[in-house]
C-alpha cells in the first residue's frame, strides 16, 4: 500500500516537470527564434520480487516476477526544428532558412570575450555602425565584427551572407552548424554556448534579409498536451487520497476490533 502511495507520487512529480516545460514553451511563443523544449519519461528500474520463508513453498525462496516503482524523467531536449518566417521589412532583421545558427561576440562579467550562437535574427545598427542584438551583442563575420557606414542608405544581404552596403562589398555574414547539437547549452530563452565535444561547422543554411524566424511552438498542441498532464495529475492525486483513506480505514476502525 504503502509503495503504491510512493508511485502515485513519482508521477504526480513527473507531471509537474512537464507541465513546467510546457508552460515555459507557450509563454516564449511569441518569442522570436525560440526553440521548444520537451522531456521524455521512463519508468524506474523494475525489482525482481521473491517469495521468502512460504511454507506452500516449502521455504524455499521462489522469483514471483517483476514490479516497477514508478515513473521518472528520461531527458530534457530541444527540439531544433525550423520555425515559420515572418516579414518585417526591416533590413536589419535576418532569418536562417535550414540548419545553423548566427554566431555573436558578447562578453562575461570578467570582460572575457565568448561566442554565443542564436536563431534570433532581430538587430539593428548600433551609433558605431556595428550590427547588434537586443543586447548590444555584435553579430559575427568573416573579418570578425561587422561594421558598415553609419550613413550607409541603401543594406542589401545576399542568401549566403554577403552584406552591400550602397553597393559597397562590407563582409559576410557567417553562420554555424554543429555535429551534435546535445553538446549545446540554453542562455536564456534563444541563446546558445558550444560545449567541448559539439564539433562545430560552417553553416550552410540561407539567410533572408528583411525576415524574422518565429518561435517553433505549436500553441494549440502546447495546450492540448497541458490539458493530458494536468489529467494524468488528478489521477495520481486521487490515488494518493483513495490509499490515505484505505490506510486510515485500516489503522482507525479495522485496529480496533
Amino acid at each position: 500500500m504503502v509503495r503504491g502511495l510512493y508511485t502515485a507520487w513519482t508521477g504526480m512529480a513527473n507531471e509537474q516537470k512537464r507541465l513546467d516545460i510546457i508552460s515555459n514553451n507557450l509563454a516564449n511563443a511569441a518569442t522570436v527564434g525560440y526553440k521548444k523544449d520537451n522531456v521524455t519519461n521512463q519508468s524506474f528500474d523494475n525489482l525482481l520480487t521473491i517469495k521468502i520463508k512460504d511454507a506452500s513453498e516449502q521455504y524455499n525462496d521462489n522469483t514471483i516476477g517483476t514490479m516497477s516503482l514508478g515513473v521518472k524523467l528520461g531527458e530534457a531536449y530541444t527540439d531544433y526544428g525550423q520555425g515559420s518566417l515572418r516579414e518585417t521589412g526591416n533590413p536589419f532583421d535576418l532569418a536562417i532558412e535550414g540548419n545553423g545558427f548566427f554566431k555573436l561576440s558578447t562578453t562575461d562579467a570578467n570582460g572575457n570575450e565568448i561566442i554565443k550562437y542564436t536563431r534570433d535574427g532581430s538587430f539593428t545598427m548600433d551609433q558605431d555602425g556595428r550590427i547588434v542584438d537586443a543586447d548590444g551583442n555584435s553579430l559575427m563575420g568573416e573579418s570578425g565584427e561587422i561594421t558598415i557606414p553609419a550613413d550607409a542608405a541603401d543594406i542589401v544581404i545576399d542568401t549566403d551572407g554577403s552584406l552591400y552596403a550602397d553597393g559597397v562589398y562590407i563582409d559576410s555574414i557567417t553562420t554555424a552548424d554543429f555535429e551534435d547539437y546535445n553538446y549545446l547549452q540554453k542562455q536564456g530563452d534563444s541563446m546558445y554556448i558550444a560545449l567541448d565535444g559539439a564539433g562545430e561547422t560552417s553553416g550552410t543554411a540561407a539567410i533572408r534579409q528583411g525576415y524574422t524566424e518565429q518561435s517553433n511552438v505549436n500553441v494549440i498542441s502546447e495546450m492540448v498536451n497541458m490539458i493530458a498532464v494536468t489529467r494524468a495529475y488528478e489521477a495520481n492525486q486521487k490515488v494518493i487520497q483513495t490509499m490515505d483513506g484505505t490506510l486510515d480505514l485500516a489503522a482507525n476502525s479495522v485496529g480496533k476490533i
